[in-house]
């Protein structure tokens, strides 16, 4: 069942920004974290839920602010970039789209954005992580969310996961 809510032109702009990292491009400028809502008969970017990398300069666990963020009476659409770390190799960044619907929220939300999600995701292309989220024991810990990034992941932000049966 399509909801008929359309993707705005600024929810594009931004993926594609984050989708495609310059290396020439000044880092602290690199989107993290966006927060979308549908607004009407468009998803559009939340105002004021942009986070750049220098937005988080002084966050000490940049997992725990994107968990922050998941509002327990509201449905949201996030895209957080996630760097973590696997056993096999260095360094990885990868985007995230999330789609929280928590119980908590209104039923008319909750089946508003889940009848928005494809649309949402054909526009957003090549997304490789995709969670849907109902309540912050789905993988509001950084071990159960370790676990859906991906086999030997040994850190996510920085900080050390206990290692699963795998």
């Amino acid at each position: 069942m399509a909801s008929g809510v359309q993707v705005a032109d600024q929810v594009k702009d931004v993926y594609k920004e984050m989708k495609v990292v310059k290396s020439d491009a000044d880092q602290k400028e690199r989107l993290r974290l966006v927060i979308f809502e549908i607004n009407g008969r468009y998803i559009d970017v939340e105002e004021g839920k942009i986070f750049r990398e220098k937005d988080l300069e002084n966050v000490d666990d940049v997992f725990k602010f994107f968990l922050s963020h998941l509002d327990p009476k509201q449905c949201r659409y996030m895209l957080y970039d996630c760097h973590f770390e696997t056993k096999e190799s260095s360094r990885k960044e990868e985007l995230v789209f999330v789609m929280w619907a928590p119980d908590t929220a209104a039923i008319k939300d909750k089946m508003n954005y889940a009848s928005s999600k494809d649309s949402l995701k054909k526009a957003l292309t090549g997304i490789k992580h995709e969670l849907q989220m109902n309540d912050l024991s789905d993988y509001g810990d950084r071990d159960n969310f370790a676990e859906k990034m991906g086999k030997g992941v040994i850190k996510v932000e920085g900080h050390p996961v206990k290692p699963t049966g795998r």
